[in-house]
């Protein structure tokens, strides 16, 4: 354990984001998982904004990759367009 009071900080802070990235990437990771199972074209395609917005703050925060997230949108529009034909 660091001895620097400066150092302990430091360690509680990053204790605290890891798990709030944690959660913010576990819950959009639920989010992704429920839309892939969704059957009905209209229900995805509102549920699709609303999980590509929580990929993009996952970026934004650093917690995944920005090509990741580009990857990860652009699977799941495929699949919901694949619903609505």
């Amino acid at each position: 354990m660091a001895n620097h009071k400066a150092t302990r900080k430091d360690v509680r802070q990053s204790e605290k984001r890891r798990d709030r990235n944690r959660y913010y990437g576990k819950t959009t990771r639920n989010a992704i998982r429920d839309l892939r199972a969704l059957t009905d074209a209209g229900q995805a395609t509102g549920k699709l904004t609303d999980v590509a917005s929580m990929i993009d703050k996952l970026a934004k925060r650093g917690v995944i990759h920005k090509n990741k997230a580009a990857n990860l949108k652009s699977k799941l529009s495929k699949k919901v367009n694949s619903l609505s034909k």
